[in-house]
């Protein structure tokens, strides 16, 4: 069943970003997300035990979280350019390395977690170590940033709801 989801979110991101409706578009598309779909699956559900609604409810949860963290990076680009900005020695730089331990339960959570991390600018994730997260941190913000947990919670409920 997981196959069949992963076809049917591949073929429907090959129409909308197309937006060729002819029959040959459509062939491609429908070749190209069967080819993808058989070569890959597995790697997008990896929990084989889930039901289709719960793998379902996965899908519909990340573009709530994928527009959420572009309005972070977006955030944090001002934030940088503010530093950048700043006349004199780069007051506002104060660099550190942080240690975040993570209550992410699976791999693939703490994955999304560590490059959500490096995707925002000012922050870079140098080290996973079982539930620890070594991040490199530009600026007392960004830290603060890190620190507050509001991105883990939010990948949580994408990808860890029911795993409780």
């Amino acid at each position: 069943m997981y196959r069949i989801a992963i076809f049917l979110l591949l073929f429907g991101i090959w129409i909308i970003f197309s937006g060729q409706f002819d029959a040959f578009h459509l062939a491609m598309g429908l070749i190209s997300a069967l080819f993808i779909t058989l070569i890959s699956s597995s790697f997008l559900f990896l929990d084989r035990d889930r039901s289709a609604g719960q793998c379902l409810g996965e899908i519909i949860r990340i573009p709530g979280y994928l527009i959420w963290i572009i309005y972070k990076i977006f955030q944090a680009n001002i934030h940088i350019l503010k530093l950048a900005l700043t006349p004199g020695d780069l007051k506002g730089v104060e660099s550190s390395l942080v240690k975040i331990r993570t209550n992410l339960k699976t791999d693939f959570g703490r994955y999304v977690l560590a490059n959500s991390i490096t995707l925002t600018p000012g922050t870079i994730t140098v080290q996973i170590e079982g539930d620890e997260l070594l991040v490199h941190s530009i600026s007392d913000e960004t830290e603060a940033g890190l620190r507050d947990g509001t991105m883990e919670r939010r990948i949580a409920e994408v990808f860890e709801r029911g795993k409780e």
